[in-house]
């Protein structure tokens, strides 16, 4: 459960504590019958720098999950006809969202990971740019060599090699 601390909505993840937002704004027309929730602050100074920044959180107290990045040259996010459905929001009308990012962050890694990640900035970048999904499956495939370091440290390597050629789950190649 999100707590306040002086005035900041502060979220879990991944065991690691991390800012959540909240704001008010006034949603646009996305095409195609989606709305765009435009996000009205830099969310790689607030989360890191990153392509695109998936997200969880709430618009009026529904959930939502979505990636934050530019669109048509405004940061936010889109969502889709069957959310819609269940919300009744439509553009021009002002909504309270509270968001914050989804999986593990690069804060919330293993010194030995991070470091891979920050030695290779295209593999870095890309661990980044993962849905929550892959990314944690990259991290369970290496803290399953918990009693091996070897394993882990080839696993480590690995990672960085696939990540780097633009491969989001391991057991894919």
């Amino acid at each position: 459960m999100p707590q306040v601390s002086d005035g900041i909505l502060i979220a879990r993840c991944d065991n690691r504590t991390v800012s959540a937002k909240q704001f008010d704004v006034v949603v646009a027309d996305g095409g195609r019958g989606r709305l765009m929730v435009p996000v009205p602050f830099d969310p790689d100074v607030e989360w890191g720098a990153k392509t695109r920044h998936p997200v969880g959180g709430t618009i009026n107290g529904k959930r939502v999950r979505g990636v934050v990045e530019a669109h048509d040259g405004v940061q936010g996010f889109l969502v889709g006809v069957a959310w819609l459905r269940e919300c009744p929001v439509a553009a021009g009308d002002e909504v309270h969202v509270e968001l914050a990012p989804e999986g593990p962050q690069r804060a919330d890694l293993a010194d030995d990971v991070a470091a891979a990640l920050e030695a290779n900035p295209k593999a870095g970048e890309f661990f980044d740019a993962l849905a929550q999904f892959y990314r944690r499956g990259y991290l369970r495939w290496i803290d399953g060599t918990t009693r091996r370091p070897e394993v882990r440290r080839e696993r480590i390597a690995r990672m960085v090699e696939l990540l780097e050629s633009g491969v989001k789950d391991y057991r894919s190649t």
